[in-house]
């Protein structure tokens, strides 16, 4: 039995044998992380290396001051631009809202200026003239609506010194009514008047809103009735 064993060994049958080296693993991987970090140091020498030859690194800090320069430099023209269109802004609300005073006082000088010429030819015959004591010296009759006139009367004593006058004054309407020729006399009746040495009355005459008025004549009475002075407007 013994002779067999011995045999198979020495022969070509014989079981192969392996030798191998046994290292603790603690040491095999301190062996691979040193051989890894050396691999890492000098591929981060050689990129270091590259871009120092190729300037790239020098390039780039200028490129990002430059452009570090140009973005404060937009920031201030940005700043600058809205400065100014707040002060157009400003300065066009200004200009608007002066136009629109201006335009207001156009109007209110435009309102003035007419009136001022209603007054004065209402009172263009002020002057006192010879003839009778009192007189009519204007009358302004506007139709502003159906049925309804408005008037202005303005009436003046001609002599200097004289007293006060008091009385009536009414006011008789005529035109077409239902084209019929229409005669009548103001509503109102006849209403108070005091002249010293002038009287300015204002008010408003009622008729049928079919009527046409063409005429209004205006008369002053005295406390007697009799017709001191009289006027007729046309419309």
């Amino acid at each position: 039995m013994r002779l067999k064993l011995l045999r198979r060994r020495l022969t070509i049958s014989a079981p192969r044998v392996i030798v191998r080296s046994h290292l603790p693993w603690p040491v095999r991987w301190a062996a691979a992380a040193l051989m890894l970090g050396f691999s890492g140091a000098i591929a981060l020498w050689a990129f270091e290396l590259g871009k120092d030859i190729a300037g790239l690194e020098r390039g780039s800090a200028e490129e990002l001051a430059r452009l570090r320069n140009d973005v404060q430099q937009l920031r201030a023209d940005r700043d600058r631009a809205t400065a100014l269109a707040h002060t157009a802004d400003s300065l066009i609300k200004a200009e608007r809202a002066a136009q629109e005073q201006l335009a207001q006082q156009v109007k209110q000088l435009e309102a003035t200026n007419l009136a001022l010429r209603a007054d004065l030819g209402f009172f263009e015959r002020l002057l006192p003239t010879g003839g009778q004591d009192l007189a009519v010296r204007a009358i302004q009759v506007q139709a502003h609506m159906p049925g309804r006139l408005t008037y202005q009367l303005l009436v003046m004593q001609n002599r200097k010194g004289a007293p006060p006058f008091s009385g009536r004054f009414e006011f008789a309407l005529a035109g077409t009514l239902d084209g019929k020729p229409w005669a009548s006399g103001a509503p109102q009746g006849a209403q108070s008047l005091r002249v010293a040495p002038y009287a300015r009355v204002e008010g408003e005459i009622e008729h049928p809103p079919q009527a046409v008025v063409k005429t209004v004549q205006v008369r002053v009475l005295d406390d007697s009735g009799e017709v001191r002075a009289t006027q007729i407007a046309r419309l």
